[in-house]
């Protein structure tokens, strides 16, 4: 579960591990950090559907390992085990989101209010993810789990849609 404390903006913007784990300072919106992590990953998700699917998911799995440890520095520097301006952790799950829509402001909107959706009520088992797992990989996963849970809805729809 995200904790918000308070954070100093100074320490943030000139410490690069804790900038990144920041989402280049996204994560330091005194409300909805998260929706503004996700909103960085938007612009992100399509520059790498440029790409062929598997270059996509090779960026996805090296932002996913560098997440899990800037997540893990940034709480051990901040003292706080998922404090809500570490949206790294966003981005991934948005790009995971992402990996199957079409190139098209409604896919990624589409996209967007799932992996929001899923990341903010967090279902079972994301929610289980969320409390039992600790560390920077913790701090991922339940993201990851809600980008997958985005990911199989828009591809299922998207396969029901299809005659």
């Amino acid at each position: 579960m995200k904790t918000s404390a308070s954070v100093d903006s100074a320490r943030v913007l000139s410490d690069w591990r804790l900038l990144l784990a920041f989402g280049f300072g996204s994560g330091l919106a005194p409300r909805a950090p998260g929706t503004f992590g996700t909103l960085l990953a938007v612009p992100i998700a399509w520059l790498l559907h440029l790409l062929p699917l598997p270059a996509y998911w090779v960026v996805v799995v090296v932002f996913f390992a560098l997440g899990v440890w800037l997540c893990d520095y940034a709480a051990r520097q901040l003292g706080v085990h998922d404090h809500s301006g570490i949206v790294w952790d966003e981005v991934v799950g948005y790009l995971i989101a992402c990996a199957f829509v079409e190139v098209s402001w409604l896919g990624f909107l589409f996209a967007f209010v799932l992996f929001r959706f899923f990341d903010i009520v967090k279902p079972w088992p994301i929610s289980l993810a969320d409390r039992k797992v600790a560390g920077g990989f913790g701090i991922m996963l339940d993201d990851v789990l809600a980008g997958l849970a985005a990911a199989a809805v828009l591809k299922f729809g998207y396969v029901l849609a299809t005659p």
